[in-house]
């Protein structure tokens, strides 16, 4: 059974169709990267795979359970904000924006919601947060507020946080489209690591060097449509569809 099953996914605006039947199967482990151009869903898939933004149709199982929704067909419908809140707090996301709290420290951004939502205890809490800023770099900044930290030492303590919920996926959206160049390595090397200790990821990016070295597969997107869908090696040598080659011709 696939981690990530979405099946003829749909949204919406209004008048404007922003994903037009999106099929995308997604095993555990695996690492795949969402490129296109601007404006092509990428992130909407993401938020819709966090039900950031409830789909117009189609269906979105997660680890073998349908997310947003109960039931199937006619007598299909929303779930109760906390059986939501329950299955987000399986899917980690990481945004462009940091979005961590200013008025409380590194520390404090990781333990809320684990001690919130997971009703972890909050030494245990401590313990986790104190591991995971270790593992991204930061332990000494534990007590430093966000507004002292760099871009990318902020982008850290986010995927920290992030992880700190102990998720079975993580979606990534433009993690690095923020950052100066100088920081960009040191949040795609968190990334990395996170890829090669197994972790499940779905990575909007517009870093094509990393996403042909972190990536299991490149999906390529426009105009609310999967275009392509191969492995890295394939994808950046040979890419099967004219308009993929024709983007890869103007981004390398």
């Amino acid at each position: 059974m696939s981690m990530i099953s979405v099946k003829q996914l749909t949204k919406r605006f209004g008048d404007l169709q922003i994903l037009r039947g999106i099929d995308l199967e997604i095993e555990a482990k695996q690492v795949v990267a969402i490129i296109g151009p601007s404006g092509s869903g990428k992130s909407t898939v993401l938020r819709c795979l966090n039900f950031l933004e409830a789909p117009t149709s189609g269906d979105i199982v997660i680890d073998g359970e349908s997310l947003g929704y109960q039931g199937v067909g006619a007598g299909k419908r929303r779930r109760k904000e906390a059986d939501l809140n329950r299955q987000r707090a399986e899917i980690g996301m990481v945004f462009q924006s940091f979005n961590l709290w200013p008025h409380r420290s590194v520390l404090e951004n990781i333990i809320e919601a684990p001690i919130l939502v997971r009703r972890i205890p909050r030494a245990t809490a401590i313990e986790t947060a104190r591991r995971l800023l270790d593992r991204v770099g930061l332990l000494h900044k534990q007590d430093a507020h966000p507004s002292t930290l760099s871009g990318g030492q902020q982008q850290r303590v986010a995927i920290a946080r992030s992880l700190a919920m102990q998720p079975k996926i993580m979606l990534l959206d433009e993690v690095t489209s923020a950052l100066d160049p100088e920081t960009v390595r040191e949040v795609l090397d968190v990334v990395k690591d996170l890829a090669h200790e197994g972790m499940t990821m779905v990575l909007v990016t517009h870093e094509m060097a990393f996403a042909r070295e972190v990536a299991h597969r490149i999906v390529f997107m426009d105009e609310g449509l999967i275009l392509e869908d191969a492995p890295p090696a394939r994808f950046f040598s040979a890419p099967a569809h004219p308009r993929a080659r024709a983007f890869l011709e103007k981004v390398l």
